[in-house]
């Protein structure tokens, strides 16, 4: 048996190849790219790779091309001349030495003139020439104003300076000329000259003076006597006779005098905080209250007018000065106001009714104030304010009396002592008397309720006004500023108010009027507390929505909300904005209004007042948004079609809660056409709404006639409001059709005739802005049907299709993105080989150093060495 042949391997065939021998030595320098799959006629360049050879051929090509490059770089290897012209041979040697005689001139001109300023102009100090300041040849002044100004003589100098190295010693020539000369004075007679000349020109200045006094004296006596000569003297009796001219004045003197005269500005008084007026509110109240408790209990109350306030000695006494004995005095006589003036036989009164007037008119003018409706609580805390600053008056013009003081104080001490006898006690009577009024008295401080029992309790018994004074004095005493807990007791009141008012309006008869009285302090809660009253409204429409969805699912329908609720529906209204796109109280109002005017069926003449009183709520919600409620303009169609006479022919539709013909359709249609005369326009009362009392033909027909005049009246405010609308004429197409030939004008009174006329004149005259959808009678275009695009794939997803210039294109694109990646991939490697030719410098440099260092302390060790075994030698 023979023996098996060895299985050859690529690289064995590799190996036969011309490339084996260049690589013997080392076999696994071969790098073979193996193929997935043979494909014929396929010719292929790249079956077998040398990596290794490849990359020993770049890094030689590197170290003699890019390796000299970077060790020649910053180095020059030859002398190059750049003298100017020297390889131009076009010019003449001549020519270029002068240009580079002239290039070194100017060359050393820049740099000396670099820092230097325009010689051009001439730059001067104090007139002088800079240029000749710098010679230096400017003698130097002396101190002293002689006349030889600008001269510093030896002599001078010596007498100044005591002469020292500066003085030169004198020649013969010079000796001569001063022996012949003056002598040159010392510093002590120069003195004695400066000062002798300033006393002299003192002294005929003042003899200038005295002779221009003396001048002018003469003169001023001269005058007098000539201007007696120039002015005739007339007689008394002409000058009696004859009217005294006053002399014209000046516009502009007339005009200093009267600002001379105008009153000067005061400073007004610091604002108040509203936690200092509440403070001062329920102070003031406070003070009432101990008043009335101290009347009640018989106790004489202290004087109202304070004592004189003491005068400063800065007053400036600048104010107006008021007459006491003018004022009228305010008096309280058997339960009636009384103003006028005091009587000698009432003078043991006095001081009680004083009280008893001052305690009644500030409760007067707190009623007064509470009043107004909307009026926010820090106006009435203000008004206050100023009905109690009336009594203290007289205190704050006190000081303005000073000025009389000398001549009244015999007055005032007599005053006083009247005074004093006037104040005696008062009778049993008159004591009883006060006692009853001051118990008959409201009181002036409450404490705000804890429950809604507590409320009904407070203002039970009491007349609308007072309840609302009770309300406004409890909210003033229980401010949230002056205590901690007073915040959440008025947030409640607000709730228990609310419960208030719909008790009041589910009586029988209602109480509207204190309805009336207290929603103003409502509103002035509200603005202070905003979430509590929005709870507390929501949870009362809540609860009626909820009791109106269990009806419905009961019974199938519901009757007409009751007086409480439209109640709370009004009030709603006047509480918080309509106006807005979505508000958490007024939307759901709204949408309660709406669904009640869908689902309740109108069945009488008591539903039909009751649904119009919701269609005025409804307009006065969308009276400021102008949004469309359908339900409003179904309604009013409805109720109108109710006058109907002849329902067999009809050109609209009706919609639920109404019917077209049968049982309560024809509510509003009048049994006699006479009642049309005696008939007046009126108001739909509330109070119809809960309980309607019609027991004759004609109080039945004027109660038709009051709601078809309410009805029209709504459907015309409706016109106002939607008459922008683009789809106006269409939404009161039913209207106007049941108006102009249905509803006839002739059974109606004139005024209802006047709105019928008005109401299909505004429907009509409204333009038809828009036009109805119909089809269009061209067939329509079809799209177009584009040819799809055949391209020819021929190999492995690639295109070949396209014309030349594309397939060119693409060709260059595509050698240059090749190229551009080959470029990439020898800019890294080149950067690779500086890095590493760069790291074997340091390194080398590195080794080279550390060799020094080493050589460097071997020399040191052996210099040591020998200095040590020199030093042992000369021990021994």
């Amino acid at each position: 048996m023979g023996k098996v042949p060895k299985k050859r391997s690529l690289a064995d065939k590799v190996r036969k190849t011309k490339t084996s021998i260049e690589i013997k030595n080392n076999p696994f320098e071969v790098k073979i790219n193996r193929k997935k799959f043979e494909v014929l006629g396929r010719k292929t360049k790249h079956d077998v790779g040398l990596p290794g050879v490849s990359r020993s051929k770049a890094n030689t090509k590197r170290k003699e091309t890019l390796l000299k490059e970077y060790k020649l770089k910053n180095k020059s290897s030859k002398f190059i001349d750049k003298r100017l012209g020297e390889y131009d041979n076009k010019i003449a040697p001549e020519d270029k030495i002068l240009q580079r005689f002239a290039m070194e001139r100017q060359r050393v001109h820049d740099k000396k003139d670099m820092y230097n300023l325009n010689e051009e102009e001439e730059l001067t100090h104090y007139g002088q020439s800079l240029a000749e300041m710098e010679k230096f040849n400017d003698m130097v002044n002396s101190d002293d104003e002689t006349e030889e100004k600008g001269l510093l003589s030896a002599e001078l100098t010596a007498a100044h300076f005591g002469g020292g190295g500066l003085l030169r010693k004198k020649t013969s020539g010079e000796q001569h000329e001063e022996e012949g000369g003056h002598r040159a004075k010392s510093r002590q007679e120069l003195i004695e000259d400066l000062i002798q000349k300033s006393k002299q020109e003192k002294r005929e200045r003042q003899v200038q003076r005295e002779e221009a006094q003396e001048l002018t004296e003469k003169l001023d006596l001269d005058w007098k006597n000539i201007h007696a000569l120039m002015v005739k003297n007339t007689p008394k009796a002409e000058q009696a006779d004859r009217p005294e001219e006053m002399p014209k004045l000046d516009p502009y003197d007339m005009m200093v005098r009267e600002l001379g005269f105008e009153m000067k500005a005061m400073p007004s008084e610091k604002l108040k905080t509203p936690e200092e007026i509440a403070r001062e509110g329920r102070d003031k109240l406070q003070k009432l209250e101990a008043d009335r408790l101290r009347r009640m209990m018989g106790e004489e109350a202290g004087d109202s007018v304070q004592s004189r306030s003491h005068l400063s000695a800065d007053d400036l006494n600048d104010g107006f000065i008021l007459d006491k004995d003018d004022k009228k005095t305010l008096a309280y006589q058997d339960g009636k106001w009384n103003i006028g003036e005091q009587s000698g036989e009432d003078e043991e009164g006095d001081e009680e009714e004083g009280e008893s007037a001052e305690v009644d008119e500030s409760e007067e003018e707190e009623q007064e104030d509470d009043g107004n409706e909307g009026e926010d609580e820090d106006e009435e805390g203000e008004g206050e304010v100023e009905v109690e600053d009336g009594s203290s008056e007289e205190e704050g013009h006190s000081d303005l009396d000073s000025e009389q003081e000398s001549e009244d104080e015999g007055r005032e001490q007599d005053d006083e002592e009247t005074s004093a006898e006037q104040k005696k006690s008062l009778s049993e009577e008159e004591m009883k008397g006060q006692q009853e009024a001051a118990k008959a008295e409201l009181p002036y401080t409450f404490t705000a309720p804890e429950s809604y029992s507590d409320l009904k309790d407070l203002l039970h018994g009491h007349t609308p006004d007072n309840q609302r004074l009770i309300v406004a004095r409890t909210q003033k005493c229980n401010h949230p500023s002056l205590a901690v807990g007073n915040k959440l007791k008025l947030q409640k009141l607000v709730g228990f108010l609310l419960e208030h008012i719909g008790e009041l309006a589910s009586l029988s008869p209602p109480e509207l009027t204190t309805v009336d009285k207290l929603i103003p302090e409502l509103y002035g809660l509200c603005q202070i507390f905003p979430d509590a009253a929005c709870k507390a409204m929501q949870r009362v429409l809540g609860d009626a929505a909820h009791s109106m969805e269990e009806v419905l699912e009961v019974k199938g329908h519901v009757t007409f909300p009751a007086l409480d609720m439209l109640i709370y529906l009004k009030v709603t209204a006047l509480l918080f904005p309509t106006s807005d796109f979505r508000h958490p109280v007024t939307t759901p109002a709204l949408l309660y209004i709406s669904q009640a005017l869908t689902k309740c069926p109108v069945r009488s003449l008591q539903d039909v007042t009751s649904g119009l009183v919701l269609c005025c709520l409804a307009v006065e919600y969308v009276s400021f948004s102008k949004r469309f409620l359908p339900e409003l303009i179904n309604f009013l169609a409805g109720t109108l079609h109710l006058a109907v006479q002849d329902k067999t022919s009809l050109g609209y539709t009706m919609v639920p809660p109404f019917r077209p013909s049968g049982k309560n359709s024809d509510l509003l249609v009048l049994s006699d056409s006479e009642s049309c005369k005696n008939w007046s326009k009126k108001s739909l009362p509330l109070s119809a709404t809960q309980h309607l009392e019609l027991t004759t033909d004609q109080d039945r027909d004027q109660h038709r006639l009051m709601c078809l005049s309410t009805c029209l009246d709504l459907v015309k405010r409706c016109c106002l409001l939607y008459k922008d609308l683009a789809s106006f004429p269409n939404i009161f197409q039913p209207i106007r059709t049941l108006l102009s030939k249905h509803l006839s004008t002739q059974t109606l009174p004139e005024p209802l005739q006047e709105l019928h006329s008005m109401i299909l004149e505004a429907v009509s005259s409204a333009p038809v802005t828009n036009s109805r959808l119909v089809f269009d009678k061209k067939k329509p275009i079809p799209l177009k049907l584009l040819t799809p695009k055949i391209v020819e794939v021929l190999d492995y997803g690639k295109k070949r299709g396209g014309t030349k210039e594309e397939r060119e294109k693409e060709r260059l694109i595509h050698k240059y993105k090749k190229e551009f990646k080959g470029a990439l991939r020898e800019i890294r490697k080149d950067s690779r080989f500086l890095a590493k030719e760069k790291l074997n410098e340091v390194m080398t440099r590195d080794a080279e150093r550390k060799r020094k260092v080493r050589e460097l302390f071997g020399s040191l060790a052996t210099q040591e060495g020998e200095w040590k075994a020199l030093k042992r030698r000369k021990k021994k």
